[in-house]
């Protein structure tokens, strides 16, 4: 049978109870951020279940091989990993031809960023930053440095586990998606103000990626599992970032 996407062409509508509220005043940003008024829920238009299309040749060949795309002069310091996963829609079925974005700190905690002011060092050989293209299957990976975890001006010593930034262009508008990943077994996990918003267990182990022995590359790398999905009840949850709000 057909689903409501197939029929008339819209998205499943998230299912909010398992997101973190916008506003949420243990993660402090969101004071500010947090819309004022109730948010309108539209109709889907064209606009919003349509979105371009990516192809391989627009991609550098090391777009995804975060190891080597920013080395200069030797390799960046830090624990190897690779990281994979499938991008899949509320019905479990393959989003192919997605791009996945992401971004991170280096192994020390600190972000290429002009206005990271944190002590660590900058590591000349990583930039911290690649992309790739799902593939028929919804599968994704890339080779990168393990994020290390850092300070931030939350509360007096609040900090941040190790964690990847992804954004996700999926088949539509509405399936954008832009969320963090973090790793199994971080003991900073429980601690993290921004990770406490969120009150469902289940969609909290949805943002962890598993340690894969079966994916290790021998005497190189140490791999983790991250699927996602777009939309829907199942979906991974959607970092609270709404700006602009009066």
């Amino acid at each position: 049978m057909p689903g409501p996407i197939d029929q008339f062409g819209e998205f499943l509508q998230r299912d909010y109870s398992v997101h973190p509220p916008a506003f949420a005043p243990g993660y402090k940003t969101t004071v500010l951020r947090s819309p004022r008024n109730s948010l309108i829920s539209l109709q889907q238009s064209l606009s919003e279940v349509t979105a371009p299309i990516f192809r391989p040749e627009e991609l550098g060949p090391l777009d995804n091989d975060l190891i080597m795309n920013y080395a200069k002069d030797g390799l960046p310091i830090g624990e190897r990993i690779i990281v994979h996963g499938y991008v899949r829609d509320e019905l479990g079925r393959p989003v192919r031809n997605a791009l996945v974005e992401v971004w991170q700190a280096n192994a020390g905690g600190r972000y290429r960023h002009k206005k990271d002011q944190y002590i660590a060092p900058i590591d000349p050989n990583f930039g911290g930053c690649g992309r790739m293209l799902t593939d028929d299957n919804g599968y994704y990976y890339y080779r990168t440095i393990k994020p290390g975890p850092y300070p931030w001006r939350n509360q007096v010593n609040d900090w941040r586990p190790a964690h990847i930034h992804y954004a996700i262009s999926g088949d539509g508008w509405a399936q954008r998606l832009i969320t963090q990943m973090y790793f199994e077994g971080d003991p900073m996990i429980p601690h993290d103000p921004i990770l406490k918003t969120i009150t469902n267990e289940e969609a909290v182990r949805g943002l962890i990626s598993k340690l894969d022995r079966s994916a290790v590359v021998q005497l190189d790398s140490l791999a983790y599992r991250f699927d996602i999905v777009l939309r829907g009840s199942r979906a991974t949850l959607f970092e609270n970032r709404l700006q602009g709000a009066k």
